[in-house]
């Protein structure tokens, strides 16, 4: 950091296992990629090119090689891996991650109907090869998953060999975890973490307040994705109780009292 506070989180350098930052790329030139890249990549532990972005996105490659040069993770959106498996074409697949290098990738279900078994043998397959992440949750509205279905879905994926685990929210933040209203679903989380460890699970908390939220049932070091190019740093803040919302988390009793 630039210069010294005490009283700021213990926050781990990259490459990091814990307390990770996903950024969602959702098409990004690879010009704004460099500038993102120059602010941002010290804070960034993963990049997801949303949905089917990679499809369609110019200098694919070049963005990349400018990531992968950067320390950072990425892979393409679970959208895109269901459009393959919808279409009959896993093998094609495979190929697209060896054709651009690919050393991390996604296994969902959140736009198409997969057996917890056959999806189970994809992450199995994959992680032989590839880190893989896998999602659960529907992407769909008033889809309702059980907690307990939650928990086994998310443990049996773990144990077929998934490294972390994404909770569904999509980039709206208003499905999956949280109510349409975007608040989380506070009964489905602490019965998850209950049976879950937290460090294996990655949150997708597109908007401030579920990060905030986050941050300060599970503190600063909690996993969280789907985050907007131009919202790492403000993250990071959060993390660190350098905004108003988080200001006085990390603070001595003796300083909140005085202050608060």
């Amino acid at each position: 950091m630039n210069f010294e506070l005490p009283h700021i989180p213990y926050r781990e350098n990259s490459p990091r296992e814990n307390g990770l930052t996903m950024m969602m790329d959702k098409g990004l030139s690879w010009r704004e990629t460099e500038n993102f890249i120059d602010s941002s990549a010290h804070l960034t532990d993963i990049v997801k090119f949303g949905f089917g972005t990679s499809y369609v996105t110019n200098d694919l490659q070049k963005k990349l090689d400018l990531y992968k040069a950067a320390g950072i993770k990425t892979y393409f959106g679970g959208t895109l891996f269901e459009a393959f498996i919808v279409r009959g074409k896993f093998d094609d697949f495979r190929k697209l991650m060896d054709k651009y290098n690919m050393e991390t990738c996604e296994v969902s279900d959140g736009s198409i109907e997969l057996s917890q078994e056959k999806k189970c043998e994809y992450i199995s397959t994959l992680a032989k090869d590839f880190t893989v992440l896998s999602e659960v949750g529907s992407k769909e509205e008033g889809i309702f998953i059980s907690p307990s279905k939650w928990i086994s879905m998310m443990q049996t994926e773990l144990e077929a060999g998934s490294w972390k685990v994404i909770a569904e929210a999509r980039e709206s933040g208003n499905v999956g975890i949280y109510r349409p209203n975007g608040t989380a679903h506070v009964a489905l989380v602490n019965k998850i973490v209950s049976n879950v460890k937290s460090e294996n699970i990655l949150w997708e908390a597109p908007k401030k307040a579920q990060q905030v939220w986050f941050i300060k049932q599970f503190g600063a070091n909690v996993n969280l994705g789907n985050i907007s190019f131009n919202e790492v740093i403000p993250l990071e803040c959060l993390r660190l109780g350098l905004r108003g919302d988080t200001f006085f988390d990390n603070l001595p009793q003796e300083i909140t009292t005085q202050f608060k």
